[in-house]
């Protein structure tokens, strides 16, 4: 039986690797899309596409959809950008894609949350399975997003179970082509710590993300599950990696120094956003393997040091 497959944020690196992978299988029509220019897949077709669009669901019905992969997010918003704004296009968005699958009656929906929904909190603990709290926060934008998302989508679950849902919480994506604020703080000339702080980073290589997500795409498994490599490596650890100099300093430090810096509108960052530095979640793929039957080719310091090759 052939799909037809709708992707959002087709134009990201993650979209466009997804859109080549499955444009080349006989069986799948691919239909990209983004607000950028998407690419062409080798099976389907490329188009301009608003997630808050409200003519989706009669897109979703023209091409007779099957499956939508979503995969729109704002990682790196403009400064300019309000933060009404950027909720509008990821919450209400993603409310927007939903209710068009189902009126549409698309049947299955991919969704990449991150492992940034559980927040960066105190209270977490060494290792998150997919059991505990959600407590990204509106300190930090994305991260709250994804968790008032993933709380949305428990929602929908419970009360239309008639779309099954498949929803990956991705850890740090590194890859050849990827670039993110991940990869911009590992490339500066001085990598910035906290002292006294790990600072611990899980990994994921992008083509194990892309093959999770087809394994979604063309299965039937629903459920949430964590997506990441094996193992974890310290911000230090990165560093030196990459041949960097790592400065760690006192956070009430930093934290002032980001007070400063941010009344004068030098940076978008907050004295409140070293919780990113001090408490970063650490993602259990245990259910990911044994669940959903996925087991990615690469451990965290494997998918780093493919990274560095490739940025040295």
């Amino acid at each position: 039986m052939s799909l037809t497959v709708l992707i959002t944020g087709a134009a990201g690196s993650v979209g466009r690797a997804l859109v080549r992978r499955l444009g080349e299988r006989a069986d799948v029509r691919v239909i990209a899309t983004d607000v950028h220019p998407p690419p062409e897949p080798a099976s389907g077709e490329a188009c301009i596409l608003d997630v808050q669009d409200p003519a989706l669901a009669d897109r979703l019905r023209e091409h007779s959809v099957d499956v939508v992969v979503h995969l729109a997010a704002i990682l790196s918003p403009p400064q300019e950008m309000s933060l009404e704004t950027l909720r509008a296009i990821e919450v209400d968005g993603t409310r927007n894609v939903i209710e068009a699958c189902l009126a549409a009656g698309v049947g299955r929906f991919v969704y990449t949350s991150s492992g940034a929904a559980y927040g960066y909190s105190p209270d977490n603990g060494p290792l998150l399975d997919e059991d505990a709290p959600l407590r990204g926060d509106a300190a930090f934008p994305y991260s709250h997003h994804k968790r008032l998302i993933e709380e949305m989508l428990a929602r929908y679950r419970q009360d239309r179970p008639e779309l099954s849902q498949a929803v990956f919480r991705v850890s740090t994506v590194l890859g050849v082509g990827v670039h993110s604020p991940i990869t911009r703080m590992l490339e500066r000339p001085v990598v910035l710590g906290l002292r006294g702080v790990d600072t611990p980073f899980c990994f994921v290589w992008d083509e194990d993300v892309v093959e999770a997500l087809e394994a979604a795409v063309r299965g039937d498994a629903a459920g949430v599950w964590n997506l990441t490599g094996d193992g974890v490596m310290t911000l230090r650890e990165a560093a030196r990696g990459l041949g960097r100099p790592f400065l760690a300093v006192p956070e009430g430090v930093l934290r002032s120094a980001l007070a400063a810096l941010h009344k004068r509108g030098w940076t978008e960052n907050t004295p409140e956003q070293t919780a990113f530095l001090r408490y970063r979640p650490v993602l259990d793929n245990a259910r990911l393997k044994a669940e959903f039957g996925f087991v990615p080719s690469k451990s965290t310091r494997e998918v780093f040091d493919l990274y560095r090759s490739h940025r040295a």
